[in-house]
């Protein structure tokens, strides 16, 4: 039995039981899930409302993502053991680093999809703040599309000020992707702009759900 067999099992049972969480708990409503089924190499930029967006983020999407994960999470032994087997990417606190940017060009080259969150932190009030443009440089040395990503009642169900989560309804909203031909027109501040902008549409699209 490989370990890529029990990788591949594990993630699609995790994500079985979070989906029938999600769903029953916190009403999880996912539109346009269909555009995630994207063959190949896919960035996933999505706003980041509380700790539990990664899971959010991997239940609704068609695709198996790859996480990153701080570095300090990797020093807690059993903790590192289940994001290794999930195959997190660990990333310095001030950004992903040297390290985290080779793995995530080499998952994104095999084909994989990687999750990020471009703003970089999580929201202090719910809404959407500035992205950071590293993700345009992944994008451009890999030619793989974006997927923007918007989740909306994350942050009433977990705050950052918050120690301990509650319940609250969920919306995830997928925008249209962005392929590597619109990519290569825009410049790194259009770019960031027209995800920002599709983000942001899609928020607005997910917060009348809810």
């Amino acid at each position: 039995m490989s370990r890529t067999w029990l990788q591949r099992t594990g993630y699609d049972l995790s994500w079985m039981l979070c989906r029938v969480v999600a769903r029953t708990l916190f009403r999880a409503k996912i539109l346009h899930a269909e555009r995630s089924k994207i063959d190949g190499g896919l960035l996933v930029c999505a706003n980041h409302q509380s700790f539990f967006d990664p899971v959010i983020v991997g239940l609704a999407c068609r695709r198996r993502l790859c996480y990153l994960a701080r570095a300090s999470l990797f020093r807690h032994w059993l903790f590192a053991r289940i994001i290794r087997f999930y195959e997190a990417i660990p990333i310095e606190r001030e950004g992903i680093g040297i390290g985290g940017i080779k793995e995530t060009l080499r998952r994104l080259k095999q084909s994989r999809a990687v999750l990020i969150f471009p703003e970089g932190t999580r929201t202090h009030d719910g809404s959407l703040q500035p992205l950071k443009p590293g993700f345009c440089s992944l994008v451009r040395r890999t030619k793989v599309p974006i997927l923007p990503v918007a989740l909306d009642g994350a942050y009433e169900a977990w705050p950052r000020e918050a120690k301990f989560p509650r319940l609250s309804k969920l919306s995830i909203c997928f925008a249209e992707p962005i392929d590597p031909e619109t990519v290569a027109q825009l410049t790194d501040e259009g770019l960031v702009e027209l995800v920002t902008q599709r983000i942001q549409d899609s928020l607005d699209e997910a917060r009348r759900q809810t």
